[in-house]
């Protein structure tokens, strides 16, 4: 089967992560989104890449926030792979995103992505800004940030202190 990358809006990612994420739902912005189709033009799997979640500078840092495919092999890889690419095109410095620690990431790995760190819950300590409540289905749930540096030496000194050994929850798919 032959497959392709294409750019997607953000209405279109949103449908089939409605449709096919295991565990989150729609995003609310982006800077961009990206799909993988086959020969038919059917969507496999999409990207949404925006500002980071952790309020880091958002003009250097970009961050997978939603990622999914209908299972399709090599799917997620592809799209972490041309996320990375285009964010390095567009100049910014850092990928990131985050993923339950009881996941595996071997597409992460396959994309010369980088493990960084266990994360703290998301969310947790902000407030939103138009006095709403928020969604914290999955703030307790263990997460590791993942990192690909795009340009620049910079952010390599930023990251680097917050880089520890892999746990083992990480390194096997476990109980999943």
């Amino acid at each position: 089967m032959k497959i392709k990358t294409i750019p997607l809006e953000l209405r279109e990612a949103n449908a089939h992560i409605e449709e096919h994420h295991r565990h989150h739902g729609r995003v609310q912005g982006h800077r961009f989104s990206i799909g993988v189709v086959d020969e038919t033009g059917k969507l496999l799997g999409c990207a949404v890449v925006g500002r980071p979640t952790s309020g880091l500078d958002p003009k250097r840092i970009l961050e997978v926030t939603r990622l999914c495919s209908d299972g399709t092999p090599n799917v997620c890889s592809i799209l972490y792979s041309t996320a990375a690419r285009v964010g390095k095109e567009l100049g910014y410095e850092v990928i990131q995103t985050y993923i339950f620690q009881s996941e595996f990431g071997a597409s992460l790995k396959a994309s010369g992505w980088k493990y960084e760190r266990v994360a703290h819950p998301s969310g947790r300590h902000r407030k939103r800004s138009d006095g709403q409540p928020r969604n914290t289905e999955f703030v307790e749930i263990p997460k590791t940030l993942w990192t690909k540096r795009l340009n620049g030496d910079e952010c390599n000194k930023e990251f680097a202190h917050h880089r520890r050994k892999q746990p083992d929850a990480v390194l096997t798919r476990g109980d999943q």
